[in-house]
Protein backbone atom coordinates (compact mmCIF):
# COMPACT_ATOMS: atom_id res chain seq x y z
CA UNK A 1 0.00 0.00 0.00
CA UNK A 2 1.11 3.89 -0.90
CA UNK A 3 1.10 5.97 1.78
CA UNK A 4 -0.92 9.12 0.73
CA UNK A 5 0.80 12.28 -0.23
CA UNK A 6 0.83 14.99 2.56
CA UNK A 7 -2.01 17.44 2.21
CA UNK A 8 -1.09 20.93 0.63
CA UNK A 9 -1.60 24.06 2.66
CA UNK A 10 -3.26 26.38 0.74
CA UNK A 11 -1.41 29.63 -0.74
CA UNK A 12 -2.47 32.35 1.58
CA UNK A 13 -3.73 35.34 0.07
CA UNK A 14 -1.30 37.99 -0.80
CA UNK A 15 -1.63 40.96 1.79
CA UNK A 16 -3.52 43.37 0.38
CA UNK A 17 -1.44 46.86 -0.43
CA UNK A 18 -1.81 49.89 1.60
CA UNK A 19 -3.75 52.12 -0.22
CA UNK A 20 -2.11 55.65 -0.65
CA UNK A 21 -3.76 59.14 -0.43
CA UNK A 22 -1.84 62.51 -1.43
CA UNK A 23 -3.14 65.39 0.05
CA UNK A 24 -2.47 68.43 -1.64
CA UNK A 25 -3.34 72.18 0.55
CA UNK A 26 -1.03 74.55 1.45
CA UNK A 27 -2.75 74.61 5.18
CA UNK A 28 -0.84 72.49 7.15
CA UNK A 29 -3.74 72.40 9.61
CA UNK A 30 -6.68 71.41 6.69
CA UNK A 31 -3.52 68.42 5.79
CA UNK A 32 -3.35 66.99 9.64
CA UNK A 33 -7.26 67.08 10.04
CA UNK A 34 -7.65 65.33 6.37
CA UNK A 35 -4.83 63.20 7.59
CA UNK A 36 -6.27 61.75 10.37
CA UNK A 37 -9.67 61.39 8.42
CA UNK A 38 -8.07 59.23 5.69
CA UNK A 39 -5.78 57.39 7.74
CA UNK A 40 -8.65 56.05 10.07
CA UNK A 41 -10.28 54.81 6.22
CA UNK A 42 -7.11 52.80 6.08
CA UNK A 43 -4.90 54.89 3.62
CA UNK A 44 -1.59 55.52 4.18
CA UNK A 45 -0.94 59.33 3.27
CA UNK A 46 1.39 61.72 1.44
CA UNK A 47 1.34 65.38 1.44
CA UNK A 48 2.12 68.39 -0.94
CA UNK A 49 1.77 71.92 0.08
CA UNK A 50 0.79 73.24 -3.57
CA UNK A 51 0.08 71.63 -6.79
CA UNK A 52 3.31 71.55 -8.56
CA UNK A 53 4.86 69.56 -5.58
CA UNK A 54 2.07 66.97 -5.86
CA UNK A 55 2.21 66.57 -9.59
CA UNK A 56 5.66 65.68 -9.16
CA UNK A 57 5.03 63.50 -6.33
CA UNK A 58 1.90 61.25 -8.33
CA UNK A 59 4.85 61.54 -11.53
CA UNK A 60 6.59 59.45 -8.67
CA UNK A 61 4.09 56.72 -7.57
CA UNK A 62 0.45 57.33 -8.64
CA UNK A 63 -1.59 57.49 -5.49
CA UNK A 64 -5.42 55.70 -5.16
CA UNK A 65 -6.89 58.80 -3.94
CA UNK A 66 -5.86 62.49 -3.91
CA UNK A 67 -8.01 65.51 -1.86
CA UNK A 68 -6.59 68.84 -3.10
CA UNK A 69 -7.48 72.23 -2.34
CA UNK A 70 -8.54 74.60 -5.20
CA UNK A 71 -6.50 77.52 -4.09
CA UNK A 72 -2.83 77.33 -3.57
CA UNK A 73 0.29 79.38 -4.76
CA UNK A 74 2.51 78.02 -6.99
CA UNK A 75 -0.02 75.78 -8.97
CA UNK A 76 -3.68 76.13 -8.68
CA UNK A 77 -6.01 72.96 -7.92
CA UNK A 78 -7.43 73.34 -11.15
CA UNK A 79 -4.61 72.95 -12.75
CA UNK A 80 -2.89 70.46 -10.98
CA UNK A 81 -6.09 68.20 -11.47
CA UNK A 82 -6.04 69.04 -15.07
CA UNK A 83 -1.94 67.94 -15.29
CA UNK A 84 -2.74 65.20 -13.04
CA UNK A 85 -5.53 63.87 -15.57
CA UNK A 86 -3.41 64.10 -18.52
CA UNK A 87 -0.69 61.68 -17.09
CA UNK A 88 -1.18 57.93 -18.66
CA UNK A 89 -2.09 55.55 -15.86
CA UNK A 90 -3.28 52.13 -15.67
CA UNK A 91 -5.57 52.92 -12.58
CA UNK A 92 -6.74 56.93 -12.18
CA UNK A 93 -7.00 58.20 -8.54
CA UNK A 94 -10.20 59.10 -7.44
CA UNK A 95 -10.08 63.37 -6.98
CA UNK A 96 -11.97 65.10 -4.60
CA UNK A 97 -11.62 68.88 -4.29
CA UNK A 98 -11.69 69.95 -0.52
CA UNK A 99 -11.82 74.35 -0.86
CA UNK A 100 -13.64 77.29 0.39
CA UNK A 101 -15.13 77.57 -3.39
CA UNK A 102 -18.91 76.82 -3.23
CA UNK A 103 -20.02 78.32 -6.25
CA UNK A 104 -21.93 75.94 -8.61
CA UNK A 105 -20.06 77.71 -11.42
CA UNK A 106 -17.06 77.02 -9.39
CA UNK A 107 -18.19 73.37 -8.62
CA UNK A 108 -19.17 72.34 -12.05
CA UNK A 109 -15.61 73.85 -13.55
CA UNK A 110 -13.87 71.59 -10.97
CA UNK A 111 -15.54 68.35 -12.15
CA UNK A 112 -14.66 69.60 -15.00
CA UNK A 113 -10.96 69.63 -14.49
CA UNK A 114 -11.39 65.73 -13.86
CA UNK A 115 -12.05 66.06 -10.31
CA UNK A 116 -14.32 62.76 -9.11
CA UNK A 117 -16.49 64.76 -5.93
CA UNK A 118 -16.15 67.75 -4.27
CA UNK A 119 -16.12 68.59 -0.36
CA UNK A 120 -16.53 72.74 1.40
CA UNK A 121 -14.38 74.03 3.79
CA UNK A 122 -14.87 73.85 6.49
CA UNK A 123 -15.61 69.97 6.74
CA UNK A 124 -15.67 67.58 9.29
CA UNK A 125 -15.33 63.77 8.96
CA UNK A 126 -18.90 63.05 8.30
CA UNK A 127 -18.59 65.26 5.13
CA UNK A 128 -15.26 64.10 4.02
CA UNK A 129 -16.14 60.05 4.53
CA UNK A 130 -19.85 60.74 2.33
CA UNK A 131 -18.03 62.24 -0.37
CA UNK A 132 -15.37 59.33 -0.47
CA UNK A 133 -17.87 56.95 -0.03
CA UNK A 134 -19.57 58.53 -2.71
CA UNK A 135 -16.59 57.72 -5.22
CA UNK A 136 -16.09 54.01 -3.77
CA UNK A 137 -12.53 55.53 -1.88
CA UNK A 138 -13.73 55.01 1.46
Amino acid sequence: MQAAAPAQAAPAAAPRAQRVCLLVDDSRMIRKVARRIVEGAGYSVVEAENGEEGLARCRGAMPDLVITDWNMPVMSGIEFVTALRAIPTSTPPKVVFCTTNSGARDIHKGIEAGADEYVIKPFDEAALMSRLQAVGAA
